[in-house]
């Protein structure tokens, strides 16, 4: 059984919702934030990357971020640009980049399930993002971000999202990104209510790091509040939530900036010695689970995983991120932790292999993987086995905007 709320968004002004969306905080860095909103006073890059409004001197962790943020998003209200709902309700929000098209439903869910596993996760998160997090909430007393979660999806749920988007929407745009981006609101949910209690289970498929923040709120909040009930705002967090079969995930991709001391003839030997038949390629993707291509010297080349296992592996195992990581990364290039090391970076799918190219052949990096993305199936038994992924394994596109719905508490 699944619990989802409906609540009253906070949020732009028909006309002014394209100008106040913004990408996701976490997937822009400092200086990409302020170049994209530098000629936009709505953008909500002002609230969520705050930084940006202050001197490179300020870390983005210093106090001063968090008050800035808290005044920019009062500012959007004074000015009339973010209005409150005057009714709870659920919103339907739909996301179409080229052929790829996915609807959820943004609500509330409760954190008491996130706290019992009940909204099953699949990755580690750090201390110091969970930190930034927890204290964006608790300073702007508003959730401003969307957790990206899924479910397996139902007949039921589907007519009842087919019911809402054959009326018309509250916004309808195109982001400079070229994703279409089309929100219906209802004030109709006990339905979807009830055709959620018919749902073991919600999976994160993005937001580790908003959901732990939320909990962590929510537990600093319930402590200064001496006549908690467990139905104020603070127990629920905002998420938006997509049937997993509508969902498509893009490659993780990783650069490693030296080769530990060997040279490409002994890296390319290493390899073949752990258990991958080495192949040239004029392919920069893979083609199938269990390969690989990695860029080395202005060259491609592919990796075959061959090794027979004497018992069948887990599906932690099985993934192809895991087996880089257990075969390469740590015993030939000597990365123990690919969280902390810095050695080793991440690339997003969607920046395609031209950026591995450019980043190795720039020198700023010596080697790169270009990965099979892991599936969605993938993900769901990962978490239903209550295991983690190693980090990096998953990147979504088409990205939820930020800014379109907020929830205050």
């Amino acid at each position: 059984m699944s619990k989802i709320k409906p609540f009253k968004a906070l949020r732009p002004i028909g006309e002014r919702a394209k100008k106040v969306s913004s990408v996701p905080y976490d997937v822009v860095n400092r200086d990409e934030a302020r170049e994209i909103a530098k000629n936009n006073p709505l953008s909500f890059l002002h609230v969520s990357r705050s930084e940006i409004d202050l001197t490179d001197d300020v870390n983005p962790y210093n106090d001063e971020v968090y008050e800035r943020a808290k005044q920019n998003l009062q500012a959007l209200q004074a000015d009339g640009t973010l209005r409150l709902d005057s009714e709870p309700s659920f919103y339907i929000y739909r996301l179409k980049m080229g052929e790829q098209i996915q609807t959820s439903i943004v609500a509330t869910c409760a954190i008491d399930e996130y706290d019992a596993d009940l909204i099953k996760k699949h990755e580690k998160t750090r201390p110091d993002k969970e930190n930034d997090r927890t204290k964006h909430i608790v300073t702007m007393q508003a959730q401003t971000g969307l957790i990206f979660l899924c479910y397996r999806g139902t007949e039921t749920i589907n007519d009842l999202i087919e019911t809402v988007t054959a009326t018309e929407p509250v916004y309808d745009f195109v982001s400079e990104d070229e994703i279409s981006h089309t929100i219906w609101r209802t004030t109709a949910t006990e339905s979807l209510v009830s055709a959620f209690k018919e749902i073991p289970f919600i999976y994160i498929a993005d937001g580790h790091h908003r959901a732990a923040g939320a909990s962590r709120a929510r537990a600093e909040m319930q402590s200064a509040n001496g006549h908690h009930t467990g139905e104020e705002d603070y127990n629920f967090v905002i998420a938006a939530l997509f049937p997993a079969e509508q969902l498509k995930i893009l490659a993780y991709n990783r650069i490693v900036k030296d080769l530990n001391g060997l040279n490409t003839e002994q890296f390319l030997q290493s390899i073949n010695e752990a258990g991958f038949i080495v192949t040239d390629t004029e392919n920069s993707v893979p083609e199938n689970q269990g390969e690989i291509c990695v860029y080395l010297g202005g060259k491609w080349r592919k990796m075959t995983f061959n090794v027979q296992y004497f018992v069948a592996p887990t599906v932690i195992e099985s993934l192809d991120v895991s087996r880089l990581e257990t075969f390469i990364l740590k015993p030939i290039l000597g990365i123990e932790d690919v969280r902390t090391d810095k050695r080793i970076d991440f690339v997003g799918g969607i920046r395609g292999t031209e950026e591995l190219e450019k980043l190795v052949d720039s020198g700023k990096a010596e080697v790169a993987f270009s990965m099979f993305p892991t599936t969605v199936e993938q993900l769901l038994a990962v978490s239903d086995d209550n295991r983690i992924m190693p980090p990096k394994s998953t990147w979504f596109e088409p990205k939820l905007r930020d800014g379109l719905l907020i929830h205050k508490i």
